[in-house]
């Protein structure tokens, strides 16, 4: 994956056909990310985001279509060259997908030892950096259990970091979480891009987290079976022709306003 050519985006996806058993879910897909952009991939519950996330990432193997990373065919390379691009893509998955038997710095050193040379100790001092940047520090021998879903999320976004990404996948990050929990995964997701100029790609219904973070959004429809709008959600809102678009993305204006009728008086 070359991720200096700056000719190619991050991802470039053509003609992509998603689904299982024989059931198409999503066909025609086309798209693409521009390096260092946060982009949703957003729609009703049903209508595909997750399915299309699992074949971004090799999860599943689309039945026709390509995906590509900085100009490189992603489902068409070899299983070696598929591994060796894998180590440029971190995914956080719902509910941080952390192993309950380990310690969180346990957790974030699993990729460091699956795709690094790198000694033990290594591993550990790498990992407790990765735990630091998602604001961590000091809960290397947590477990799980022992911490609140939004730290949860941290260490399995610290995880996703352990191989210094290029993309980073996000499942549903704010799944779960209270509003301020939701609000600060936001911000440290900007925050990191910022400082780290990886690209994003965020699976989510979160209105809130849309319009607050969002460059740009796709929208799937179930019925429709594929992409019904594209571009600023704070336009889209406004803009869009399609009623579907105009009405799922009305919900944050909706919201808005009757958080400011709700305020009491002065």
């Amino acid at each position: 994956m070359n991720t200096t050519d700056t000719h190619f985006p991050a991802i470039d996806v053509a003609g992509l056909e998603c689904g299982y058993d024989g059931k198409v879910l999503l066909a025609d897909i086309h798209f693409q990310v521009k390096r260092g952009e946060i982009f949703f991939i957003i729609g009703g519950s049903g209508c595909g985001k997750s399915t299309l996330l699992r074949h971004l990432v090799g999860l599943n193997p689309p039945t026709a279509g390509t995906v590509n990373f900085f100009g490189e065919c992603f489902n068409r390379a070899s299983g070696d060259r598929q591994r060796e691009m894998l180590k440029r893509i971190g995914v956080l998955y719902q509910g941080g997908a952390l192993w309950s038997s380990l310690t969180l710095l346990e957790n974030v050193m699993l990729p460091l030892g699956e795709y690094t040379p790198l000694d033990a100790a290594e591993r550990a001092e790498l990992a407790c950096m990765k735990l630091a940047q998602v604001g961590l520090s000091g809960y290397d021998s947590y477990y799980p259990s022992e911490i609140s879903g939004g730290m949860r999320k941290r260490a399995g976004l610290a995880r996703a970091l352990a191989l210094d990404p290029a993309i980073v996948f996000f499942d549903e990050p704010s799944a779960g979480l209270d509003p301020i929990s939701s609000r600060k995964l936001d911000e440290l997701i900007v925050n990191l891009r910022d400082l780290l100029g990886m690209t994003c790609v965020v699976v989510s219904h979160e209105l809130a987290s849309i319009f607050s973070i969002a460059d740009r959004v796709i929208m799937l429809d179930k019925q429709h079976k594929g992409i019904i709008a594209e571009g600023d959600p704070r336009v889209l809102v406004k803009e869009s022709n399609d009623a579907r678009v105009r009405e799922f993305l009305g919900r944050g204006e909706d919201a808005k306003v009757t958080a400011r009728q709700n305020q009491p008086s002065p």
